[in-house]
């Protein structure tokens, strides 16, 4: 059974890696006789990244892009991308050659066997040490405060088939987490591990700031935990103060000692702002995300695609 597939790939800055992950698309799709399209989009890089897909657009009718006015991340682009995809299913991989193209038939081929998700789930094999770490305590952590199953070594990387694209799309919220949203809209999955593999050429564009930002984002998009912390935490400092006034007039009246003076007044001032301060700081953070959400402003702003004026797909000549 041949089936059309939509190849989504964001990009950002990946002017030297645009050729190179072309031509390894080319070598892959060449040897099965489905349909597909390579969709681009280009998320207002500041390199020569939307000129390099354009050449590729001129000379080959699979070819789809879309570029942004300027930046807007990962997340709005994975989505236009979900959007103006046409396939019966469509696979999201990286620019940056992470994602090696050899998976891209194991994933269709789990997709022809029923399944609406099959997620490539890389290994830590070959991975430094901190990253490896670091990624497992993230995950721990999100685990105990997210309401949806993250697991360590799946993210974007799957193939998504039309009826899980289309339960992606009716969610419309600004802030997106796309790999929570995968979980959370369920259908059956399968899963297939894949060697860890080292960025073709330039460098991440990820610095240690945005990691973080992304990580406080997954945990704000997928649960009130925080909040009701705040609220636990209250309760608990209320509860210890009473204990300790108590605690201070039974001192006074067996001893008949003055309440205790400075440094304890300070510490316990200090550490009850500090309480307050986090805790309305979680918060604020919520209460900037509905701010944003009420103002209903679009996910990005298209400059240049030439989605639509080719309607063809096409089918690449096996070897």
């Amino acid at each position: 059974m041949n089936i059309f597939v939509s190849i989504l790939i964001p990009a950002f800055n990946e002017s030297i890696n645009i050729p190179i992950i072309y031509q390894e698309l080319i070598k892959e799709l060449t040897k099965r006789s489905d349909y597909y399209e390579i969709l681009f989009v280009d998320d207002g890089s500041t390199d020569n990244t939307l000129e390099q897909i354009q050449k590729l657009a001129s000379s080959y009718s699979e070819v789809k892009y879309l570029s942004f006015t300027r930046n807007f991340g990962k997340e709005p682009a994975i989505y236009a991308g979900l959007q103006h995809a046409r396939g019966d299913a469509v696979i999201i991989m990286d620019a940056d050659l992470q994602h090696p193209t050899h998976m891209i038939h194991p994933l269709i081929d789990g997709f022809k066997e029923g399944f609406d998700q099959v997620i490539a789930q890389r290994n830590r094999i070959g991975e430094s040490f901190m990253r490896s770490r670091l990624s497992c305590l993230y995950y721990s952590i999100m685990k105990q405060f997210v309401e949806v199953d993250l697991k360590d070594g799946q993210g974007d990387f799957r193939l998504l088939s039309r009826r899980a694209v289309n339960t992606v799309l009716t969610m419309g919220e600004r802030y997106r987490f796309s790999k929570g949203l995968f979980s959370w809209i369920g259908y059956n999955q399968k899963v297939i591990m894949y060697d860890n593999h080292a960025r073709g050429k330039g460098e991440s564009k990820w610095s240690l700031k945005k990691l973080i930002d992304y990580g406080i984002e997954g945990v704000a998009s997928f649960n009130h935990k925080p909040l009701r912390l705040c609220l636990y935490t209250g309760f608990i400092t209320l509860f210890l103060a009473i204990l300790y006034i108590f605690f201070i007039f039974g001192e006074f009246l067996i001893n008949g000692i003055s309440v205790p003076g400075y440094f304890t007044t300070i510490s316990s001032v200090l550490f009850l702002g500090g309480i307050q301060l986090v805790s309305l700081g979680i918060i604020g953070e919520y209460v900037g995300r509905i701010y944003h959400e009420t103002k209903q402003r679009p996910l990005y702003i298209t400059q240049y695609s030439n989605i639509g004026r080719k309607k063809n797909v096409h089918k690449f000549k096996t070897k």
